[in-house]
Parts: C-alpha cells; structure tokens; sequence
C-alpha cells in the first residue's frame, strides 16, 4: 500500500485515473472482478490502488466488531444506526483481512488520508471507534482487502478494454444498494451494460 502514501501524501503526482470509477467490462475473464465498480484512490507512474464497491461481506459491520474485540456481543443491538446499516464489501483479493473505510472528509485522525476534495481514506482501529460511538464520517463504506496493479498495469488493461474508466459519483460510492450499482454506475454516463461488448473502448 505504499503507493497510497506515493500518491496521496508525496509529490503530487496523480495519475490519470486517480479518482476515477473503473467498470468491469463484460468480456473481462478474471473473475475477481467480474460486473465491479472500483474506486480508483490512488494511480501514478508506480500502479494503483482502489476498492471494489459492489462486493458485500458475508459478515456485518457489528459482527465484525464482536470479532475485533471492539464491542462485546451484547452491545451490538445498541450500537447506532450509522454503524448498524454500514456495509462490509470486499474490496478486493489483496491482503483480505485488512480493513479500510472511505469515507467523508468530516472525520480525521492522524492516519487518515486525503483521496480527494470531499473523500478520506483510514485503516485504523480509531474511525471503527468513532463510528461505534456515533462520532464517526456522515458517509462511509468500509472494505475488507483492497485491488492493486503495479507499475502500467492499469493503463495495460484499460487499453485492451478490460475497464471503461469513468468519473466516480460519491452518492454511487456510498449507497447501500450493491446490486445495481454496476448499472446505475454506468447510467451515469448514459450507457446500458447489456448493450455492450468486449471490443468498447473508452469513455
């Protein structure tokens, strides 16, 4: 994950889907990622970083919580309605049991970091915390595991059309219905996915 830091916090280089939604495209044969939306948070000249937003958890978030030890079973009925209705999504095949919460940029520790204007990104304990506490972002998603492509990788695939690359809609990040959120991701450039096929190029 050090790209994260490369690209967020160093020079300020950004790559050309920093920011971006990238859209499974139906010919795409890897099936870790077949009909995905992934938010594309961090690309420069070393790969990317990005999470997949339509994936759920078997688990739920209070469930979760139980396991990390950060609430005990019987506090889960108690716990806020923020945090009982937050989804757990698989955000990709890379280190799975690691946790990260995107989220608005109304909530900051000292290991938070900036994705863009309005989004954070925090993979510590503390946000889980606050949002048990009801102290946590307005708005928030967390994944378990996160999608990785090293250096030109990204670019690689795009080019072959495995991804339409398109601008991502923070309500479409957010929301909890996953799944629609491969159609209604690419309605918000106009376009049907049944109407498409593998030789599409880019948006």
């Amino acid at each position: 994950m050090d790209i994260l830091h490369e690209s967020l916090l160093g020079d300020g280089e950004r790559g050309c889907f920093d920011g971006q939604f990238l859209l499974a495209m139906p010919g795409l044969s890897d099936s870790n990622f077949s009909r995905t939306v992934i938010y594309i948070c961090a690309h420069n000249s070393s790969g990317a970083v990005g999470f997949i937003l339509n994936r759920p958890q078997s688990i739920s978030f209070s469930e979760l919580m139980v396991q990390l030890e950060l609430i005990q079973p019987d506090e889960e009925p108690t716990l806020p309605r923020s945090a009982l209705d937050l989804n757990v999504q698989a955000g990709g095949p890379v280190e799975t049991g690691r946790g990260f919460v995107l989220h608005s940029d109304d909530y900051h520790s000292d290991a938070t970091l900036p994705v863009s204007e309005e989004l954070s990104l925090t993979a510590t304990v503390d946000i889980l915390r606050a949002i048990t506490e009801d102290r946590g972002p307005k708005r928030a998603t967390m994944m378990l595991g996160y999608s990785g492509w090293g250096a030109g990788q990204l670019e690689n695939e795009v080019s072959a059309n495995g991804w339409l690359t398109c601008p991502a809609v923070d309500d479409i990040i957010f929301d909890d219905v996953l799944e629609t959120k491969y159609e209604r991701a690419f309605a918000s450039i106009g376009i049907d996915p049944a109407m498409l096929s593998s030789e599409c190029g880019q948006a």
